[in-house]
């Protein structure tokens, strides 16, 4: 079955991108950000500002407009040092898409249900064109998991998985034994087999949090727990 979706894309340059054009094959991820700024206003201001070099190819506003700042085959600078199992700054592998929402420092939003529509649709038509799997659609949490959180635990990652788009476990398998110590070790292999890296013991928390915020949104401690360690092991065989 073939799905059409025609989507008005309103174009606003951004000078803030590799010059030299890459070769599409190279397109492996579609990375989603949240803006973290108080207004849109001020997210289209800094990711179009030469000064601040940072951009992303596509902005989603709360109203569920869809800027484009980018061209497709031009290196957008939205990934910044990151990682996802053999692939390093992911910058010249992916799609950044970037959601317009305050984030943690301003009053983080639950995201909007035109802005998410838009969203689907949009990464619909990005894998389709790319051949882009469900497990390189990712958060910039989790390419960069010391260092960023968005786009947090108000993302509806579960709601997208629903409708086609990115990995969420749905059956947790059943385990009746929990050591912490030799779970710790184990859930940090899982999460190196899956593709995260930086997993060094002092982001050790930051890391589970952020594996949380996608994973096990209603609780997030930056805990290792029996039910975090099975999320891990049901994903990791996905």
């Amino acid at each position: 079955m073939l799905y059409i979706f025609l989507m008005l894309i309103t174009k606003y340059y951004s000078p803030n991108y590799d010059l030299k054009s890459r070769n599409i094959k190279s397109i492996t991820f579609i990375i989603i950000h949240y803006t973290g700024m108080q207004s849109e206003r001020e997210s289209i201001k800094r990711l179009t500002s030469q000064s601040k070099k940072v951009s992303c190819h596509y902005l989603i506003n709360r109203k569920g407009t869809v800027y484009q700042l980018v061209k497709e085959n031009k290196v957008a600078w939205h990934a910044g040092k990151s990682m996802w199992g053999k692939y390093k700054n992911l910058n010249k592998n992916s799609i950044g898409i970037e959601l317009v929402n305050k984030g943690h420092k301003f009053g983080y939003q639950k995201f909007t249900k035109v802005q998410i529509k838009k969203l689907i649709q949009l990464c619909k038509l990005l894998k389709r064109k790319y051949s882009i799997k469900n497990k390189f659609i990712l958060g910039h949490s989790d390419i960069s998991p010391s260092r960023k959180i968005d786009p947090g635990e108000k993302f509806p990652w579960a709601y997208l998985s629903s409708k086609g788009i990115g990995n969420y476990p749905v059956k947790l398998p059943k385990l009746k034994k929990f050591n912490k110590t030799y779970n710790l070790s184990m859930f940090f292999k899982n999460l190196h087999k899956m593709g995260y890296r930086y997993l060094r013991n002092k982001f050790r928390k930051k890391i589970i949090k952020n594996f949380q915020r996608r994973y096990r949104q209603r609780k997030i401690d930056g805990i290792l727990d029996l039910e975090t360690f099975q999320i891990s092991q049901i994903l990791m065989k996905s």
